[in-house]
């Protein structure tokens, strides 16, 4: 009996032991080796940033010149002065504009650039004198009298960020230097909306966040034309020539780009790189086939029709797999011997002077007749040299739309000078850059904010250090942004802009998030309990029979001392 004792209290020492190793030490072991690691986010800082607050702050220096103020009233004009306005766009977006307006005088060399013969040669002089930051706009406040504007002409917007503001008589009315600002502050405000930013450029910006009102479906339909923001654009350019037996095409693509596109494309490099390409398409076929026009003796292409012409074409264009920026497609179709001249026709059955159209988001197509070039007796194949100025007059218009270079109607009484030979004013830039930096932060929280969302649904995607370290420059990033908006400085603000998008879409495409996306707890179980049922019955077992001696036990000493 006392072996038997013996050998049963092992027996329970020994359950008793297996299962404290199992519960101390095996239990911890597998839930440290097995937890997914999830390393920290800021997600403080990421709930912040999903309440969009953006502040876009503007500085106005207003210049009088010489015969538009007296002394008196220059005596009492204010330095500075601060307007706000502010816009809720929803629950979650509102913005903020700030515009620093200075007041001063014209220096002695500002009013000999006053006095070039036209407003052109005033803008240059001007530009030369001081370069304004960008961002910033320079209004010269000139006298009635002046001759640098035509009669019809109150407000002349240079190539840089200078403007040239007529003081008009209904401006005289008031002798004191607040009603002479308060009748100066409407132009003034036109000219920040045409040169700077607006309220519908800023909304249209952030089309990808907010759901658009029905009345702006202008700046709606601009910001679906133009591509998305990105860090860089792959540009080709296509010569299609469907007739190779009677055209040989000759044309000097390299030069035209040097000459037409790159000034243009040097001018963007703070919004995003560019890279080039070009190439010829022999036996390239529209996907329509014209119709003969016997009123006219020429083949047309109808507006209706001209959605069908892309698809067969983009079949041989090739894809930029090897990138993946943006591509936009600059066609040049010279149009076949067999159905010469050919025209694009637009909605009202009118000839388009320019005979090209453009596909938003993808690019453009110019159809280019040669039958003029050569007469009925010509041997074929006919050498042909292509007008390059003409086609990258067209290309270059294009462009302009699709990168979302916005050539807005000027209100009643501007004048706005030709963008010059680099294809992009200086203001024009600025009013690029400021939509882009309120798309790339609009951009940058939504995808940050939907990836702090995903993650904490989803509690068994591993979150290394990469992704970690990723999230927390985009925070950073963003909120510098934020900050250099605030403060006015748009150079900076662009930059730390980009590399929040950047950050971002790193994180939330990074391929390691999706090792345990597809891991749900049943085949969780599926693979643990093989494992451990067979270790834990017998422990189990074990257990329930100590416990059932020891409640006999109990019982049994119970009914001795009763």
């Amino acid at each position: 009996m006392a072996t038997t004792e013996v050998e049963r209290r092992r027996g329970q020492l020994a359950a008793l032991s297996i299962a404290a190793v199992v519960v101390i030490v095996g239990v911890p072991l597998w839930w440290r080796t097995t937890e997914t690691y999830r390393a920290w986010l800021p997600v403080s800082q990421i709930q912040e940033l999903a309440k969009l607050q953006l502040q876009l702050s503007a500085d106005v220096e207003v210049v009088f010149a010489r015969g538009t103020v007296t002394p008196e009233q220059q005596k009492k004009s204010p330095l500075t002065q601060a307007h706000d306005e502010e816009h809720t766009v929803d629950g979650d977006t509102s913005l903020r504009y700030r515009y620093e307006t200075k007041y001063r005088t014209a220096t002695i060399m500002e009013e000999d650039a006053l006095n070039q013969p036209s407003a052109a040669e005033a803008d240059v002089s001007l530009h030369t004198l001081s370069e304004s930051p960008c961002g910033s706009l320079v209004v010269y406040v000139i006298p009635e009298s002046s001759s640098l504007l035509p009669q019809d002409v109150d407000v002349y917007v240079g190539q840089r960020r200078t403007a040239l503001l007529r003081m008009g008589a209904q401006m005289k009315v008031g002798r004191t230097m607040e009603q002479v600002l308060a009748h100066l502050e409407p132009r003034i405000k036109q000219v920040l909306q045409v040169m700077s930013f607006s309220h519908a450029d800023v909304t249209a910006a952030l089309s990808d966040r907010v759901r658009l009102s029905p009345g702006s479906k202008e700046s709606i339909a601009d910001s679906m034309r133009t591509f998305k923001s990105s860090p860089g654009y792959e540009i080709t350019f296509s010569l299609l020539n469907p007739d190779p037996k009677s055209h040989r095409l000759h044309w000097d693509i390299e030069g035209a780009v040097l000459s037409y596109i790159q000034p243009l494309l040097t001018k963007l490099a703070p919004v995003a790189n560019f890279s080039i390409d070009s190439q010829i398409l022999y036996y390239a076929m529209l996907g329509v086939n014209p119709r003969f026009d016997s009123s006219r003796r020429a083949y047309t292409l109808n507006a209706d029709s001209l959605a069908h012409v892309i698809n067969p074409v983009e079949a041989r264009l090739g894809s930029n797999a090897a990138s993946s920026n943006p591509l936009l497609n600059f066609l040049l179709y010279v149009s076949d011997a067999q159905h010469s001249p050919l025209y694009i026709h637009d909605r009202k059955k009118q000839k388009v002077p320019s005979n090209a159209f453009h596909s938003p988001r993808w690019g453009g197509i110019m159809v280019y007749n040669v039958n003029d070039l050569y007469g009925p007796e010509a041997d074929f194949p006919v050498d042909i040299n292509i007008n390059m100025a003409d086609v990258m007059g067209v290309f270059l218009a294009q462009l302009r739309l699709l990168l979302g270079v916005q050539s807005s109607k000027p209100p009643p009484g501007f004048l706005v000078a030709p963008c010059g030979s680099a294809g992009l004013a200086d203001w024009e830039l600025d009013r690029l850059m400021w939509s882009r930096t309120v798309e790339n932060v609009a951009t940058a929280t939504t995808t940050i904010t939907s990836l702090a969302q995903l993650l904490d649904q989803i509690g068994n995607i591993v979150i290394n250090d990469n992704i970690a370290e990723q999230v927390s420059s985009a925070v950073t990033s963003l909120q510098l942004a934020v900050a250099e908006l605030e403060a006015g400085n748009l150079g900076f603000a662009l930059q730390y802009s980009k590399e929040a998008i950047l950050a971002s879409e790193r994180a939330f495409f990074d391929p390691s998030l999706l090792h345990l996306l597809y891991f749900p707890d049943d085949q969780k179980f599926a693979i643990y309990i093989p494992l451990f049922l067979p270790m834990c019955v017998p422990i189990l077992l074990s257990l329930l029979k100590m416990a059932s001696e020891a409640r006999r036990r109990r019982r049994e000493k119970q009914a001795k001392k009763d």
